[in-house]
């Protein structure tokens, strides 16, 4: 990473952007969102890159808003070490689109209603699944946990922690090149 600081590279005329603004949107934003939020801000912090990533969550319902992440969610963060406790959710408005590169559902639902409210087609290529990049479950809807129970938190939390560290992976080229 490069020694310039943010205050050297602004006085050069060159201001240290978010090189990849991602939004993980699922259905009330308390479950899977606020999972991948947590997983991929700490995977971003553990390889230098909080300054070129920025990292959000919403939900396509308005039933949540406000509310902190499900108890099971916020449980199954910590049993494997991420932060999650000042979660409150939201429902992802379609003008983020402009501010966003990346807009990840998690189902083929989230997509469908992503896709739509999209405002340009360089809007609709922003829409991907999460496990489209995950090369063990490629294409495959990561299920719901709201109405199980813990077990399928955890499980969902794994399929999460296998496609972020696929997503960053493929982003790495361009959030070095962003660093220098």
């Amino acid at each position: 990473m490069s020694s310039q600081t943010d205050e050297d590279a602004e006085a050069d005329g060159h201001p240290l952007a978010p090189v990849f603004r991602i939004c993980f949107v699922c259905t009330g934003n308390i479950c899977r969102s606020p999972m991948a939020e947590a997983v991929m801000r700490q995977l971003i912090r553990e390889r230098g890159y909080e300054k070129l990533v920025t990292v959000e969550s919403a939900g396509t319902g308005e039933w949540h808003v406000g509310e902190p992440a499900d108890p099971r969610t916020v449980e199954a963060l910590t049993r494997r070490g991420y932060e999650a406790d000042d979660h409150r959710a939201r429902q992802f408005d379609p003008a983020w689109f402009v501010t966003h590169d990346l807009v990840i559902g998690f189902d083929r639902g989230h997509e469908r209603i992503l896709r739509s409210w999209a405002p340009s087609d360089d809007a609709r290529a922003s829409v991907q699944i999460i496990t489209d990049v995950d090369p063990e479950g490629a294409g495959v809807d990561v299920p719901d946990p709201y109405y199980s129970d813990a077990d399928l938190f955890d499980q969902v939390l794994s399929v999460i922690e296998r496609s972020c560290r696929a997503l960053l992976q493929q982003l790495e080229p361009a959030l070095r090149q962003g660093a220098r």
